[in-house]
């Protein structure tokens, strides 16, 4: 592997991309002039062979999400050992539409666990974790305990509980509050 070109920002990387070619690329999330994952959508609307890994600082889950969404073959930490990074270049360059990253599955499952959850549950969701009577934690949320059960059973029935407590501990455990 060799390294064809460097970019300091989001424009110098479409212009050296472009002009370059290049089988793969290693970006950052986040360049001084906006957004690394502009560049990858930008790089899948126009190749699906180009390896692509996010090279970041980031820990947020929802960063992971957003670069595998955004088309990136990769996504690896800044902190990970330079092996991670080689390997998933190396990885990218052979199967650049496939997606990896440490914390991938974890990382799905709390997206698809909130995904799932319509926005009024996932308010009744996190009003479960106070105390009171589903007709006191109704009245907090200006619904009415009819409207907070038809919400509890949404929320139960996605998360595969029974009660309270297991949505409460679900809830807690997808980290949502």
């Amino acid at each position: 592997m060799s390294c064809c070109s460097e970019a300091a920002s989001r424009a110098e990387a479409f212009a050296q991309i472009a002009h370059k070619s290049p089988d793969g690329v290693i970006l950052d999330l986040n360049l001084p002039d906006g957004s690394g994952l502009d560049i990858v959508q930008w790089i899948r609307k126009h190749s699906k062979e180009m390896a692509i890994v996010i090279l970041t600082m980031s820990d947020e889950e929802s960063h992971l999400i957003a670069a595998m969404r955004a088309g990136a073959s990769a996504f690896v930490r800044k902190s990970a050992p330079i092996e991670e990074v080689v390997t998933s270049l190396r990885s990218a360059l052979q199967q650049p539409e496939n997606f990896s990253a440490a914390g991938l599955t974890s990382a799905l499952k709390k997206s698809e666990a909130a995904d799932a959850l319509t926005p009024r549950e996932f308010t009744v969701l996190q009003a479960l974790s106070l105390p009171g009577t589903n007709s006191q934690l109704a009245m907090s949320l200006f619904i009415s305990e009819a409207t907070f059960k038809t919400h509890l059973a949404a929320i139960y029935r996605k998360f595969g509980v029974s009660n309270r407590f297991g949505a409460v501990t679900k809830g807690r455990s997808l980290n949502l509050f």
